[in-house]
């Protein structure tokens, strides 16, 4: 589906977003592909990043599934709004054992609350290995 951005600078204001969350430095995160109602995420493998069986720690999937949902929300949202998540279900498929690529997308955007959809899949041979729906909420700057 595609969607129009109600600010034109969207794209600028959402990569300054992203760049100022700690967290996803902490994890490695990048933003890899971007578009209004869309964004894809990677993050790369880290032993720091491991549970205790050498899988990538659930709370990362959720993590960058629950960010690349918010900035995708952010896009189709008009300057000065800030986004912040009231829902998220998601459903841990596989054991994740490498770099992941993250994919957020609305599925309906309201005036004040938006539900994307997000999955993980490993780089390497794209398993699905986590999936997600989220509601998010518009609020003032």
């Amino acid at each position: 589906m595609a969607f129009a951005p109600q600010d034109p600078d969207w794209e600028s204001r959402v990569r300054t977003a992203f760049a100022a969350q700690t967290m996803m430095q902490t994890l490695g995160a990048a933003i890899v592909a971007l578009e209004p109602g869309r964004v894809e995420l990677r993050v790369p493998f880290a032993e720091t990043l491991l549970q205790q069986d050498g899988f990538l720690h659930a709370g990362v999937a959720l993590t960058t599934l629950d960010t690349a949902c918010g900035f995708a929300a952010h896009s189709l949202m008009p300057a000065g709004a800030r986004v912040l998540t009231v829902e998220l279900k998601t459903n841990l498929l596989a054991p994740a054992t490498g770099t992941l690529r993250v994919v957020g997308t609305v599925a309906r955007a309201g005036r004040t609350l938006t539900v994307c959809a997000g999955d993980a899949y490993l780089e390497a041979d794209d398993r699905h290995v986590a999936t997600t729906l989220t509601t998010m909420i518009q609020a003032p700057g």
